[in-house]
């Protein structure tokens, strides 16, 4: 299967959708897959059909560590 970036999230068959559970399950988080052979899909979970974004390995180590560094706190108002 092509996955890449604008697929549609649940066209990727073998996804296992994640959430945090500090989404308190309101409806307003983010949706993470591991995607065998290419990296990590993301989806927004109010639009579960909608399109994903898909990232390698190495783009979400990195995103991940800005986000544990505080990095991005001061988007979250």
């Amino acid at each position: 299967m092509d996955v890449r970036n604008g697929i549609r999230a649940s066209a990727i068959k073998e996804a296992r959708w994640v959430k945090s559970s500090a989404s308190q399950g309101v409806g307003n988080c983010v949706e993470v897959t591991d995607v065998t052979g290419v990296g990590v899909a993301v989806r927004n979970s109010r639009f579960p059909h909608g399109p994903a974004l898909v990232f390698t390995p190495e783009e979400i180590k990195a995103f991940l560590a800005g986000a544990k560094s505080g990095e991005f706190d001061h988007f979250a108002g």
